[in-house]
């Protein structure tokens, strides 16, 4: 018999997640290592299983997660991004209840490229007069 395994990629900032869902305990793994050992912050670790307390499905799905690219934060989002998109897999009616919570949604902020000939993305050299 073959195991069950739903499949999305969530994205934050610079940041890239493929998550993998399995039906199991409730476990959450990031790059190999547990969560806490991972983000080090109780409060990214309550943000990773929001979708599943507003899904009620609180410790039916391990989670394997690999992320890339960005910060603590931003990964966070991405792997909440993909956990979400995964669990519109398992069924389509979770969408409305995650859409409102705003799970759904990509954020896009990317850091701005430093332009040719200024010191910064915005900043530009100091006028002189004279």
């Amino acid at each position: 018999m073959k195991e069950t395994k739903y499949y999305a990629t969530g994205r934050r900032k610079e940041s890239v997640a493929r998550v993998w869902l399995k039906p199991g305990s409730g476990k959450i793994l990031v790059n190999g290592r547990e969560v806490l050992d991972y983000f080090r912050r109780d409060t990214l670790e309550m943000l990773i299983k929001q979708p599943f307390q507003v899904t009620d499905t609180e410790n039916q799905y391990d989670v394997i997660a690999t992320a890339k690219g960005g910060g603590l934060s931003g990964q966070t989002g991405a792997i909440v991004h993909g956990i979400s998109r995964a669990l519109l897999t398992v069924n389509p009616e979770f969408r409305p209840s995650l859409k409102s919570n705003g799970f759904l949604t990509r954020d896009p902020r990317m850091k701005e490229r430093k332009k040719y000939g200024q010191p910064g993305a915005r900043k530009k050299f100091q006028y002189s007069k004279r």
